[in-house]
């Protein structure tokens, strides 16, 4: 079920995106080699909680899994595309690592991500982040009421495959603010006006995951981290929505 949010969620969803930028922007700044994926768990669970918000991630189960997520941030480096547990392995220079989080705040809840660049990175890994975030911003042009979420994908997919990159198909934006995950399904590829249609008070993650090499992955034993098949490096970068009568609102700009 798709749901329209209130006025007061949507308040309250503009204050949690302003949190969520300023943590983001911190946490990137302190991505640097030699730094642990757990030591940036550690400090985006002050960061959240230091603005009066809880980590939505830790504690969190997602459907067909069999334990709660163990962290409030995921963290996913080169091949891993998306929901890597923070571990003490660090951080090398020429890796590119996704930092994704979420934080409750009163109710309402906000989702973004993305892909930042370890030390000097590679052309190709530049590339790569460079045309990804570029594919969220064609994207989130579409997010417009009277639109569906076809449109979205199609606008995306469209952009990408001149770059010969890897669209992930299994995995996909989706609804957000009183849950972490809700209706619609926002898939990052499709066909114009095809799938939910998109009305004035909707919230939704718009996050496209492309592969500088194939578009398969697979999914650890773990049950979370989800990586390329082929182990080339792969991006992500995601935004929370509102979809007003007019231009979308990026509610987690950053």
């Amino acid at each position: 079920m798709i749901i329209i949010k209130t006025q007061e969620e949507i308040k309250n969803l503009r204050i949690a995106g302003k949190h969520l930028g300023e943590i983001l922007s911190i946490l990137e700044k302190e991505v640097a080699p030699g730094v642990t994926p757990k030591e940036l768990d550690a400090r985006a669970r002050f960061l959240i909680e230091e603005r009066g918000c809880t980590p939505a991630f830790l504690g969190y189960t997602p459907h067909g899994v069999s334990y709660a997520y163990p962290a409030a941030l995921c963290v996913s480096v080169n091949a891993e595309v998306v929901h890597g547990i923070p571990n003490n392995t660090p951080l090398k220079e020429g890796d590119g690592v996704s930092i994704d989080l979420g934080p409750w705040y009163k109710i309402v809840v906000v989702d973004p991500a993305r892909t930042v660049p370890v030390g000097k990175i590679s052309h190709e890994l530049s590339e790569l982040l460079r045309i990804t975030k570029e594919s969220l911003f064609v994207g989130i042009h579409e997010a417009v009421a009277g639109n569906r979420t076809g449109d979205i994908g199609n606008a995306i997919e469209t952009f990408i495959k001149p770059h010969k990159y890897g669209i992930v198909k299994e995995l996909a934006g989706h609804g957000v603010g009183r849950n972490i995950h809700e209706d619609p399904y926002v898939p990052n590829y499709g066909q114009k006006k095809t799938g939910a249609l998109l009305k004035e008070g909707m919230v939704i993650a718009i996050e496209p995951m492309i592969n500088l090499g194939k578009a398969g992955v697979i999914f650890d034993k773990d049950e979370y981290t989800v990586y390329t098949k082929d182990r080339l490096p792969s991006a992500h970068f995601e935004h929370t929505i509102l979809i007003t009568n007019g231009e979308p609102e990026i509610l987690t700009n950053y």
